[in-house]
């Protein structure tokens, strides 16, 4: 594979944990589980490498231990190189300093990385938006319009009532930026900025020094809203599947959406490939009782009962004469012997002992914690 050592790669790990804190209480967004055997920081870094980018740093801000042991030397990606490849930023603070506060202020904690990348251009991400991106016709468009920002929006449907952090885009008929709205309280068809973007290196030290000045930290706020009229600020629609993990419940409909073929040959697209850690599991086991119905079953699980439409991590067992229905079960996960469990989220190596009977909406899924037992 061609590599384009004038890009580097930058992945924010720990925007909008706050989101979820369900599930990053322990860990940061990057490393949240999905899709069964996938972590989230799993689509942008290898979004990045499909693209033919040899570099990536990940910034983190807390929590990082599992994500650390997941991307380990990134040999998964490709990226355990001599030069350039994969590159973890722990929050580079001094002792009178407080983590980031913002995108703004992580770039500047960690530019002394950035600094010496030989990459003319930077393409950065978040982990909280699940999509699968051919970055090269958008550094084209980049490069052709001689453009200071360009913003990777796609249009989607929003509701105020149930997402939260969006940042809703607008453009004029020159497709430069018209309208920022963070947060709003509108529903309808939207463009939403999927907090991916384009950047010279130079143009980007520019705005970060300048708001390090002013002590300023949201990009969306202190760049796109209120500089949309000074820099050249131009949009790239990205018309595959995506969706944001922007709370539990949508969370939960992220990975009940990989049930559906249409979203799984959006998301798994034909030489786009999704890597992520081997596990080495053995194949699933299943008893002569087991039943399986429209589900989603990683490796290792042992299904003694029925399962009918959930995504089973690695490692699940479910117990003779358990039921399990419309369920994301993650790695570990014990079901006892004639259980009866609905529109549940478990965490990894949950318990739940036998003769239970558990029953959550597929509105508002009932969540069980890490390690715990019932």
């Amino acid at each position: 594979m061609s590599v384009n050592y004038n890009v580097l790669g930058l992945i924010f790990a720990s925007i909008h944990d706050k989101h979820v804190k369900e599930l990053t209480d322990s860990r940061t967004m990057g490393s949240i589980p999905y899709g069964g055997r996938y972590r989230l920081i799993d689509f942008p870094l290898s979004n990045m490498v499909n693209s033919n980018v040899p570099e990536v740093g990940v910034i983190t801000k807390a929590n990082y231990g599992s994500l650390l042991d997941h991307l380990g030397s990134g040999r998964e990606w490709d990226l355990s190189r001599k030069k350039g490849g994969l590159h973890l930023l722990p929050p580079f603070i001094h002792s009178a300093d407080k983590p980031y506060e913002g995108r703004l202020d992580a770039l500047n904690k960690v530019w002394s990385y950035v600094e010496h990348s030989p990459a003319k251009y930077v393409i950065l991400a978040n982990c909280d938006v699940i999509t699968s991106i051919d970055y090269n016709p958008v550094l084209k468009q980049h490069m052709d319009t001689g453009a200071d920002i360009t913003l990777i929006y796609s249009q989607g449907y929003y509701d105020f009532k149930n997402n939260r952090g969006a940042t809703i885009v607008d453009f004029d008929e020159d497709n430069n930026l018209k309208d920022v709205l963070l947060d709003p309280g509108i529903s309808g068809s939207c463009k939403i900025w999927l907090e991916s973007f384009i950047v010279s290196k130079e143009f980007l030290w520019n705005i970060v020094k300048d708001a390090d000045s002013r002590n300023e930290q949201s990009f969306t706020r202190h760049i796109l809203q209120a500089n949309r009229h000074q820099y050249k600020i131009m949009g790239y629609e990205h018309k595959e599947f995506f969706t944001r993990i922007d709370n539990i419940s949508n969370y939960y409909k992220a990975n009940m959406m990989l049930l559906q073929s249409e979203t799984r040959k959006g998301l798994f697209r034909e030489n786009m490939p999704i890597f992520t850690k081997i596990g080495d599991n053995g194949p699933v086991k299943y008893g002569v009782k087991a039943s399986v119905k429209d589900s989603l079953i990683a490796d290792g699980c042992i299904i003694e009962g029925t399962v009918e439409n959930s995504v089973l991590f690695r490692g699940v067992k479910v117990g003779k004469g358990a039921v399990v229905k419309n369920c994301v079960l993650l790695q570990g996960t014990t079901i006892g012997d004639d259980c009866k469990v609905t529109a549940l989220i478990t965490d990894k190596n949950v318990t739940i002992s036998d003769a239970r009977a558990i029953t959550g909406s597929e509105s508002y899924p009932l969540y069980i914690d890490k390690n715990g037992t019932l």
